[in-house]
C-alpha cells in the first residue's frame, strides 16, 4: 500500500484479542496496545475495520468498548466489529454501545455455511438483523468441502486443509453435496458457486469470506456474485442441510 500510494482505494479490516502465544484478551489495556502494533506491521495510520477477534467472558464488554471508544477518537479505527461472539455477549455489547455512547460492533464474523448453520441462526442471526449488524462470515464454503471436491476419505490428501473435512464426510453432507450438485446442473455453475450464492441469498449475510489458492477458484467464487437462486432451488439446499 505505501509503495503503490493506493491506502484510499483499499479497506483494511484486522483483529485482535486472539490467542497470539499467550492467552485470549480483550481487556482495554491489551487492545490499546495490539492495535499500535497492527498500525506498525500494516504501516498505516489507520485501520478500517479492528474486530474483537474471540470473545473473553471475564471481561466485562464495557471495558473493550472504552477502549475502542479511544482508537476510534483518536483515528486509528473507523469501525470495529466481532467474532465469534455468543447472543448473549453481542446483545451486551450493543446494548452497553447505546447506554454509554461507546462504538458499537457494526460487524460480526461467524462461522456459518451450508453444513454449519445451527450455531449462527439459532439465534445469532436475529440478534443481527434486529439491531442492522452486518455479518461477513467465514468458512463459506466449509473448509472447500461444499466445492464437492472431497467425496470420501481418498479425496482428503488433494491438500493440505483436507484433514479438516472429515467431519463433513457423513450423510448429510453427503445430502448438501446432492443438492449441490443437482442445483448447479440446473444453474449451468459450480457447487461453490451455489453455495455461496446461498449465503448471498440470506437477509442477514452481508458479504461471505471465501478464499481461492488459483484463477480458476478465485472466477468461480466471483460467478456467485451474479447467480440468483430461485425459491426452489434455495428451498432445496436449505432441505438438504436442515439441522
Amino acid at each position: 500500500m505505501r509503495s503503490r500510494g493506493n491506502r484510499d482505494k483499499v479497506i483494511v479490516a484486522t483483529k485482535g484479542g486472539g490467542d497470539m502465544g499467550q492467552r485470549k484478551n480483550i481487556t482495554k489495556k491489551y487492545i490499546l496496545s495490539a492495535v499500535e502494533a497492527s498500525l506498525g506491521r500494516l504501516q498505516t495510520d489507520y485501520i478500517d475495520l479492528y474486530q474483537t477477534h474471540f470473545d473473553v467472558e471475564e471481561t466485562p464488554v464495557e471495558e473493550t468498548l472504552e477502549a475502542y471508544a479511544q482508537v476510534v477518537k483518536e483515528g486509528k479505527v473507523r469501525v470495529i466489529g466481532a467474532s465469534n461472539f455468543t447472543a448473549t455477549r453481542l446483545k451486551a455489547a450493543l446494548e452497553a454501545s447505546a447506554l454509554h455512547g461507546y462504538p458499537r460492533y457494526e460487524s460480526l464474523q461467524p462461522q456459518y455455511n451450508l453444513y454449519e448453520r445451527e450455531i449462527f441462526e439459532k439465534e445469532l442471526e436475529a440478534v443481527c438483523l434486529e439491531n442492522e449488524v452486518g455479518v461477513v462470515n467465514y468458512y463459506s464454503l466449509a473448509s472447500g468441502f461444499l466445492t464437492g471436491k472431497y467425496r470420501s476419505e481418498a479425496d482428503l490428501n488433494k491438500s493440505p486443509r483436507g484433514a479438516g473435512v472429515k467431519k463433513y464426510l457423513n450423510e448429510r453432507g453427503f445430502h448438501i453435496l446432492a443438492a449441490l450438485d443437482e442445483v448447479s446442473g440446473r444453474y449451468h455453475s459450480t457447487p461453490a458457486s451455489v453455495a455461496l450464492a446461498w449465503l448471498i441469498a440470506r437477509p442477514s449475510v452481508t458479504a461471505p469470506i471465501a478464499s481461492a489458492t488459483s484463477i480458476a477458484q478465485l472466477d468461480s467464487l466471483v460467478a456467485a456474485t451474479r447467480l440468483t437462486l430461485d425459491d426452489a432451488a434455495i428451498r432445496q439446499l436449505n432441505e438438504a442441510s436442515a439441522w
